[in-house]
Formats: structure tokens, C-alpha cells, sequence
């Protein structure tokens, strides 16, 4: 059947990814993208430079304006998704408008997670967000930082001297903390693990980084929040174990996202933690196709990273034209904090039977890098300050390459000259 018109339901990396890769392969038929938040954005710096200032919402356009004109993508912005008929190839909008496509591609994102804290004031919790960015409190002290409007509403209250509490230390939560010391913010971050992260980068690397908060001047604390209370001038916070609770001016709720699969169910698209997609990122229904923080292909667990989504709408691209796809590589991610910039590939492994760890440099003295090998190949790295590491660990995994322990770990040795054992 030939694809005459598209539709794209997400104006994140995963969706502007997927219209950009169609016309670049040669798509030539109608296509909407059709984006609640205007003209589309990334995400990435939400946490760190637009957060400080430092750069502004048309600086972070995943697109400028004129390339959606340019690439003949009728762009509709700030518009809400409510209903999708699949049978019918229909989106209705909030407004009462239907969109109809030959194809309809979800890529809702996800939600920011609000956790079950035991005790938040009647009035916050009947407020808190349903994924819709317009329901959002306003006002509340208590935050969460998935849109550009969360940042713009944690940014006011930024300013030296404020008492913010960050609930998560992962990804988000560490570059907030770096961005808010930088603004001469006072700092406390909470976390139940010791430390946060070891499994994305192996205990030794994840009790430097969460470390590198001290330096800096962050209280980092293995506990858990167990009450959140607004007062007149910010928010009372109980932490496990301790008798009395703290005030805080602000807090940030930084423990993840849930897939934003609300269209999906509705519509009766199969659905466990995402929405269930195939390897050619098509769903239950022939006709719809899912990418990005909503989509987890079957049997796998969801891929929440930057680059996992953008070539999630190059497989759909490919799908809809009936090409061929990218082919598989080691999922990759990235993060900066306080100055630093991490790198991690493929799965990092602690030592056992079957996996061993190599270590490029020291451990706490930039630039460094850490391997897991399995017998003689490389199944994942982390790099910090060393981004070529990453790169050359990435293209080992991909290209299953043999390599020597021993050669990893001599910085005297250029890796690019181990992939020529490439098979």
C-alpha cells in the first residue's frame, strides 16, 4: 500500500527525528508533526544551560522555524492529542479538530514521575500534573523537569541563597544539583541507593561521581523524603531519620519518567511499561507505529536516552518506506556535570565469572575510562573527559572486536588502532 500522508503525534527528538528522516530518504507525500509545546525543543539542556540562564528556548530548537516550511512538514504547534482512532487513521485534538493519515506515529514521550510520598499538602496533590503541560501547578514549590515550562518555573527560584532539595540522584538530579551550585544555590540531594547510577557505570565510577557533590558543596544523603508539606515560605521536608524536618525554599522531584501511553491505551494498543512495538517500531495495530520514552519493543526493556529515541524515528522512517533500517548499535548516552562530561556505552557489568573491568587511566583523575570485557570483547564503557574512549569502545562492541585487557587499559596505546581487528 502506498503511504500517502503521515502524521506524527510528538514534537520530541523521537518525532522530529522521524519526519526528518523521511524526507531525507525520499518521502514525498503529506506530513503533519504535531507538537503540544510549539516549535520543538531538546530536552538535554533543560537541566543544565537553559536551566542557568545560559541559553534560550529558540537556542535549543531541535529545528529552526523555516526548516519545517523548508522540508514541506506542516508543523502544528501547541496542539493536544485526546483520541486516536487507528481503523479510521484519525487524531482528534483538544480544540475538536481531526487530523486523519494513511500512517500515525506515536511519539508522546513520557511523564516525569511523582513519587509516593507519604504526606503532601491536599492542595498540591489534587494539582499534580497529568502529562498535559497546561494542568500543571504553577505555583507549588514542588517540582519536576521535563518541559521547558517546568524549567522556566524552577529557574525563578534559582537565585543564591535558596534552599532546594533534589529527591533523586540519577542523571537529572546530578546535573540540576551542578546547575543550581553554580547559581550559588544551597543543595541537598537525596537518594535511597549507594551510590546512585552503579548500575549504569559500574560502583567504582558511580562512588567518584556521586562524590564529586561534596566537592562542590552539595549535602548528599542515602535516605528517602518520607513527608512533603507546603508552608508559607516553601515547603517542610522529613527525611528518613531524622527527628525534625528541614525547610526548603524548593523541591525538585528527579526519579524518572513513565511513558506517556494514554493515546495507546485508549485506542486499545497493546501496552506494558510502553507501548509494545515490534523491531520495525510498529504497534499491536498494522497502521501505528511508536517511538521514543513512549514505545519499549517486546521483551526488552525501554531505552530512555537521547540517542535511543532519534534512531527509533529513523527505524519508523524506514518502516514507512519500506527501506532498509540503520542497523543495531550499543545503546549510548551522555551527562555533564559540575564541569565534567561522561560517556557511557553498551552495558557495564561488575567483575564476576564471565565479565572482567579494565580501567584507562585512574579512576577520579579525568580523563579516564572503564571497560567491561566478556573473555576478549568489549560489552560496555564509560568515559569521563574522554570521549574518544567512548567512541572506539562503542565501535568494538558494534564490530565485535577482540581486544587484550591489557591494551585497553595502556593509555600509550591508541584504541583506534584496535579496531583494525575487526571482523
Amino acid at each position: 500500500m502506498t503511504v500517502s500522508s503521515v502524521l506524527v503525534v510528538g514534537g520530541g527528538i523521537a518525532g522530529v527525528s522521524t519526519v526528518a528522516e523521511l524526507r531525507k530518504n525520499g518521502y514525498v507525500g503529506d506530513l503533519v508533526l504535531l507538537s503540544a509545546d510549539g516549535l520543538p525543543y531538546d530536552r538535554p539542556p533543560l537541566s543544565k544551560e537553559y536551566l542557568a540562564g545560559g541559553r534560550t528556548l529558540e537556542s535549543i530548537a531541535l529545528q529552526p522555524a523555516e526548516w519545517y516550511a523548508d522540508q514541506r512538514v506542516s508543523l502544528v504547534g501547541d496542539a493536544v492529542a485526546v483520541a486516536l482512532r487507528p481503523d479510521a487513521g484519525e487524531v482528534e485534538l483538544a480544540d475538536g479538530r481531526v487530523l486523519t493519515a494513511d500512517r500515525i506515529v506515536l511519539a508522546t514521550g513520557g511523564r516525569a514521575v511523582w513519587p509516593a510520598i507519604a504526606q503532601v499538602r491536599r492542595d498540591v496533590s489534587a494539582a499534580l500534573p497529568t502529562g498535559n503541560r497546561r494542568e500543571r501547578p504553577v505555583v507549588s514549590p514542588i517540582h519536576v523537569l521535563r518541559e521547558v515550562g517546568d524549567a522556566d518555573r524552577l529557574r525563578t527560584v534559582l537565585v543564591p541563597g535558596a534552599r532546594l532539595l533534589i529527591v533523586g540522584g540519577g542523571l537529572i538530579g546530578a546535573e540540576v544539583a551542578s546547575t543550581a551550585r553554580g547559581l550559588g544555590v544551597e543543595v541537598v540531594l537525596v537518594d535511597p541507593l549507594a551510590p546512585p547510577l552503579a548500575a549504569a557505570v559500574g560502583i567504582e565510577v558511580a562512588t567518584w561521581l556521586h562524590g564529586l557533590h561534596a566537592d562542590h558543596g552539595v549535602e548528599a544523603l542515602t535516605t528517602t523524603v518520607e513527608t512533603l508539606l507546603e508552608t508559607s515560605t516553601g515547603v517542610a521536608a522529613q527525611l528518613k531519620g531524622e527527628p525534625d524536618s528541614r525547610e526548603f525554599d524548593a523541591v525538585l522531584l528527579a526519579v524518572g519518567l513513565v511513558p506517556d501511553t494514554r493515546l495507546a491505551e485508549a485506542a486499545g494498543l497493546e501496552t506494558s511499561r510502553g507501548t509494545l512495538v515490534d523491531s520495525a517500531q510498529t504497534t499491536s495495530h498494522p497502521s501505528v507505529l511508536a517511538v521514543g520514552d513512549c514505545a519499549r519493543l517486546r521483551d526488552h526493556h525501554r531505552a530512555e536516552h537521547w540517542e535511543a529515541a532519534q534512531l527509533d524515528g529513523a527505524r519508523a522512517a524506514a518502516t514507512i518506506l519500506g527501506s532498509v533500517p540503520p542497523p543495531a548499535t550499543a545503546p549510548w548516552w551522555w551527562s555533564d556535570r559540575y564541569g565534567l562530561h561522561v560517556e557511557g556505552v553498551g552495558e557495564m557489568r561488575s567483575p564476576d565469572a564471565e565479565h572482567t573491568t579494565v580501567v584507562r587511566g585512574v579512576v577520579g583523575e579525568p580523563p579516564f575510562a572503564v571497560f567491561t570485557l566478556r573473555g576478549e570483547q568489549v560489552v560496555g564503557a564509560v568515559s569521563v573527559d574522554d570521549p574518544s574512549a567512548a567512541k572506539a569502545a562503542r565501535r568494538m562492541i558494534d564490530r565485535g572486536v577482540d581486544v587484550r585487557a591489557s591494551d585497553l587499559a595502556d593509555p600509550g596505546i591508541d584504541l583506534r588502532k584496535l579496531l583494525r581487528g575487526a571482523r
